[in-house]
């Protein structure tokens, strides 16, 4: 019991710390874009927090359910339909990317109204929303990678992985909003790095691991 006990919270505490630091990006850049435009600023920071908070929903919906099927097809020694699943899933997370790369780029100023955005709080939040946009596959890769990482075994890896993309965050933060001024582009642009360095752990982490990608059969792709 003890020995279950123990690799339960193995598993748990790593997750629920990757997912806590998922969502406190937009936090940290709230907090220099405070300092440095008040209150107009984090205004514009808080009505794109929903923009920035649904590719993050899309990443870990699509990557959580991959990962629960590609888990079950190894406990039943399916190597090839693991191999498929993987790839269907990686696949999926780059074209919603795409698509949702599109949509809020060309509708960021409609969907910001929706939201209550006018005036230079709506231009401010354009312009951070638009970039954030424009990384939304670095976000959803991210942290749609991050459950197949845990269901391989690398809990702590996904910790680590969402920790640099943090700490990069932060860091940018400070040299693009404050040192460079760049106001709400700095912020965002420091969101899809920190977003793409996790990203890159990630690979990184597959790359080890020896999970390579695969050619999809007519079956899989009619699963997909």
């Amino acid at each position: 019991m003890q020995s279950r006990n123990k690799e339960f919270f193995s598993y748990v505490i790593p997750s629920v710390l990757a997912f806590a630091l998922s969502g406190v990006y937009t936090i940290v850049d709230g907090f220099f874009i405070g300092q440095s435009l008040g209150d107009m600023g984090l205004a514009a920071i808080t009505l794109g927090y929903p923009v920035s908070a649904l590719v993050g929903a899309f990443g870990t919906g699509i990557g959580l359910s991959g990962a629960i099927r590609y888990t079950i097809l190894k406990a039943r020694g399916k190597t090839k339909q693991m191999q498929e699943c993987f790839t269907g899933t990686a696949l999926l997370m780059l074209l919603s990317g795409v698509l949702l790369t599109v949509l809020l780029y060309g509708f960021a100023g409609p969907i910001l109204h929706l939201l209550g955005a006018k005036g230079d709080v709506l231009r401010l939040s354009a312009e951070y929303v638009r970039i954030i946009a424009l990384g939304a596959v670095f976000q959803l890769l991210a942290t749609g990678f991050v459950p197949f990482i845990r269901n391989m075994g690398g809990a702590s890896f996904a910790v680590i992985a969402m920790i640099l993309g943090f700490v990069t965050n932060i860091i940018l933060d400070y040299t693009l909003v404050w040192v460079l001024t760049l106001g709400m582009s700095g912020a965002a642009l420091a969101t899809i790095i920190g977003q793409a360095v996790t990203m890159i752990a990630s690979v990184v982490f597959f790359l080890t691991k020896k999970c390579r990608l695969s050619i999809l059969s007519r079956k899989a792709l009619t699963e997909l």
